[in-house]
């Protein structure tokens, strides 16, 4: 699955005459799992691999010695729902702004069961991990989260790129390299008719 999208990493924002600037856009995607397919194969093992790939803008006049915030114009990382929480505690766990006023996220992400883990695959600007685990695990991670990570964009807000749109692509596939199984007609069948998901 090819998902090319854009949003919006940071916006300005007043609050009592002051301005700061603040991270904005977290896309959300429904991940079209072949959900009876997985569930039938149950603990036979599956190997999903995630790609995020973008391209920044090098900060003017900076080599990047100072401050790993000031050479790249923004950063992007992604996660996915564990096989345990609902898609509402997935959301509050990447997302403050869903949260209420001293809310805590109730639920923890998986990303040290990856093969890269989350400090590893965060370098540059081509993000790239897969996990491996039983296909009745993976029916459960059924959503992806793309949200920004600070750079020159925001902390250099003097320059007016802070209002600027970010093109990604992220690149999602599933194998199962000891089975003999169609996982790709059912994911066929359910992305022939666009599925739109609310962006928050």
């Amino acid at each position: 699955m090819i998902i090319q999208q854009q949003l919006q990493p940071f916006d300005e924002r007043l609050e009592d005459g002051v301005k700061s600037y603040i991270t904005r856009d977290l896309h959300l995607h429904a991940l079209p799992w072949p959900d009876a397919v997985l569930r039938e194969l149950a603990g036979a093992e599956l190997e999903l691999r995630v790609t995020l790939s973008y391209f920044i803008e090098p900060s003017p006049g900076d080599r990047g010695g100072e401050s790993s915030y000031r050479y790249g114009s923004f950063g992007l990382r992604f996660d996915l729902k564990t096989p345990t929480e609902s898609v509402e505690q997935f959301g509050k766990r990447i997302n403050k702004q869903a949260r209420a006023d001293g809310e805590k996220a109730t639920s923890k992400s998986d990303s040290d069961d990856w093969t890269l883990g989350p400090d590893l695959r965060a370098k540059g600007s081509v993000h790239s991990d897969w996990w491996t685990g039983p296909a009745v695990e993976l029916a459960d991670k059924g959503s992806i989260a793309v949200y920004p990570s600070i750079g020159w964009w925001r902390e250099r807000h003097h320059l007016g790129r802070w209002d600027a749109q970010a093109r990604y692509a992220l690149i999602i596939s599933i194998r199962a390299p000891r089975l003999d199984v169609d996982v790709y007609t059912p994911i066929e069948n359910l992305i022939a008719v666009p599925v739109t998901v609310p962006i928050r």
